[in-house]
């Protein structure tokens, strides 16, 4: 149990390298600028390679990833519910953990290690978050998970992500927009790809961990879809619901990716048709069959994971181009001059409008990055 009033709390990332060493970073400038305080580290890292934490001498204790929402960790009294919600207050968007941990094991990620196998929230216990997040005032619930499409297995009649989906669209029907987080395509059945295609309260932007665009580095890194499947899927939302936006993950110069596989991940951003591009260069991890592989030279990961961005900043240009003239949904938020459209669009409003509304707006302007809109 952790005593006192003087504490500072790092939640430290474990995802990448980097990320290690900026929880690192953030902990001896927390300790210059509190002196005396206690300095607590949790999150992945830190269950990950809790000798290595302990040893900093700027810590003073470390919570494991298992015991970070026991309120007993932090010498308070025991919660009425397991999992304490989080509040939004203040924010136009609100966040519902439905899932946590991870049963695969691709060769280079060590967040298994962290989160642990992986477990579901009843859907029961969903929708009524859902239900109090929408009284509180909250317009759009993104549902978010470690492999959020892994949901359902683990509870009684293993429900999947897409009747959890129906469930909270049919029992909560004043919920104007869901949101889904970051998808495994290969795990998109005919249910949620119905829904995704078809239902209007489910937002028109998929967010798929694709990695890579060559099968062979598919292959190494076990994933567990091919290329052709998930360009095949993307054409099959966009034919039916054209104003679907994707976004996506790519790790650039992953162990063995000569320079013919990374141009079959580069020309994935157009065969993909990849909007909303979230990319990394390959990052080892200690423990992970990846880092025993044969590595990519630093200064060549860097420098296509740079052409990865240009492609996609380019992609994502041409994209907002074509957003020109019409009229969006958006989703407004805070200081009331910007929001996001139902495709995640970033829109700057000319004239400020109230946060957390549904405004329509006309669009009429885009720069490289967002779009610029006028409410109608």
């Amino acid at each position: 149990m952790i005593a006192g009033r003087d504490m500072v709390v790092v939640n430290s990332c474990a995802v990448t390298a980097e990320a290690v060493k900026q929880t690192r970073a953030a902990i001896r400038r927390a300790a210059r600028a509190r002196p005396g305080a206690q300095i607590v580290v949790t999150g992945c890292a830190a269950t990950i390679d809790t000798p290595a934490f302990a040893a900093m001498s700027e810590v003073t204790h470390i919570v494991p990833n298992a015991a970070k929402l026991d309120p007993a960790s932090w010498g308070a009294a025991p919660a009425a519910s397991p999992t304490p919600a989080a509040s939004f207050t203040g924010h136009a968007r609100a966040f519902v953990e439905v899932q946590n941990g991870c049963d695969h094991r691709c060769t280079f990620c060590i967040i298994p290690q962290g989160r642990g196998a992986s477990r579901s929230i009843p859907a029961g216990a969903v929708v009524e978050r859902v239900r109090e997040l929408v009284a509180a005032g909250h317009r759009e619930v993104v549902l978010t998970g470690v492999d959020l499409t892994s949901y359902g297995p683990d509870l009684p009649g293993a429900p999947s992500l897409g009747s959890l989906v129906e469930r909270i669209l049919t029992l909560v029907p004043e919920l104007p927009r869901l949101r889904l987080s970051s998808l495994d395509s290969v795990e998109i059945d005919a249910r949620l790809f119905d829904l995704i295609a078809h239902e209007p309260r489910v937002m028109p932007h998929l967010h798929l961990s694709l990695q890579a665009g060559n099968d062979l580095v598919l292959k190494r890194m076990k994933r567990r879809h091919a290329r052709a499947e998930a360009v095949e899927l993307v054409r099959r939302l966009h034919a039916i619901r054209p104003e679907i936006a994707i976004g996506a993950d790519l790790i650039a110069g992953f162990p063995t990716e000569d320079e013919a596989m990374f141009a079959d991940t580069l020309a994935l951003i157009a065969d993909a048709r990849i909007v909303h591009a979230h990319i990394f260069p390959y990052s080892p991890r200690t423990g992970t069959p990846a880092a025993r592989m044969p590595q990519v030279a630093p200064e060549i990961r860097r420098a296509r994971a740079a052409r990865l961005r240009e492609a996609a900043a380019d992609r994502r240009r041409a994209w907002l181009g074509t957003l020109l003239g019409t009229t969006q949904a958006v989703l407004v938020e805070r200081p009331g001059t910007r929001g996001h459209a139902g495709n995640f669009a970033d829109i700057h409003l000319t004239e400020a409008a109230e946060p957390g509304a549904i405004v329509r707006v006309r669009v009429t302007g885009a720069s490289d990055t967002h779009l610029i809109g006028t409410q109608i």
